[in-house]
C-alpha cells in the first residue's frame, strides 16, 4: 500500500470508529438520569460526534471512495458489547465514565496519526478537519477526567443511601 492508500483505510477506520462511538454515548446517555451534568456533556458530544461522522464521510467521498461498511458495522457491535457489559455492573456510572475516558485518548491518538498522515501526502484540508475534531476529543477527555471525582463521589454517596 502506498502512503495515500494507508490514509484512506485509516480515514475509514476514524468513520467505523465515529460510529462506535456514537452508539455507545447514546446508549450511556440513556441511563444517566441521577447525573444530570455527565447526561448533558454526553449528549452535546453526541451531536460533536454526528458532526465528526459528517466531516469524515466528507474526506472518503474526496478520494471517491466508500466507507466501510464492515468497520462501521464491527464498530457498533463493539459498542453494543461494551454497553452490555457496563449495564451488569452495579457501579456502571463509574465504569462508564472511565471508560469514556480511555475511548476519548483512543480518538485523540487515532487523530493524531491521522494529521501526520495527511501533511505527509499534502491534504491540508483534511489536517484542518482532523485538528478540529482531535480538539473536541480533547476537550470530552479533559472533562470527563476533570469530572470524574464529583461523578464518583456522587456515585458513593447514591450507594450509602
Amino acid at each position: 500500500m502506498n502512503s495515500e492508500e494507508n490514509f484512506l483505510d485509516w480515514v475509514k477506520d476514524a468513520h467505523a470508529m465515529e460510529k462506535q462511538a456514537e452508539s455507545m454515548l447514546e446508549k450511556m446517555a440513556s441511563r444517566l438520569e441521577s447525573y444530570s451534568s455527565f447526561k448533558e456533556r454526553i449528549e452535546e458530544h453526541i451531536k460533536e460526534t454526528h458532526e465528526h461522522q459528517i466531516l469524515v464521510q466528507n474526506i472518503i467521498d474526496h478520494y471517491c471512495s466508500s466507507r466501510s461498511l464492515f468497520k462501521d458495522v464491527a464498530g457498533k457491535l463493539c459498542a453494543f458489547g461494551q454497553s452490555i457489559g457496563g449495564m451488569m455492573a452495579r457501579d456502571e456510572i463509574i465504569k462508564n465514565a472511565i471508560s469514556n475516558n480511555v475511548f476519548e485518548h483512543f480518538e485523540i491518538a487515532s487523530y493524531t496519526s491521522l494529521i501526520t498522515a495527511a501533511l505527509h501526502i499534502n491534504d491540508t484540508k483534511s489536517v484542518q478537519i482532523f485538528k478540529r475534531i482531535r480538539e473536541q476529543e480533547i476537550a470530552m477527555a479533559d472533562w470527563t477526567i476533570t469530572n470524574l471525582p464529583n461523578i464518583t463521589e456522587q456515585y458513593l454517596i447514591r450507594s450509602d443511601i
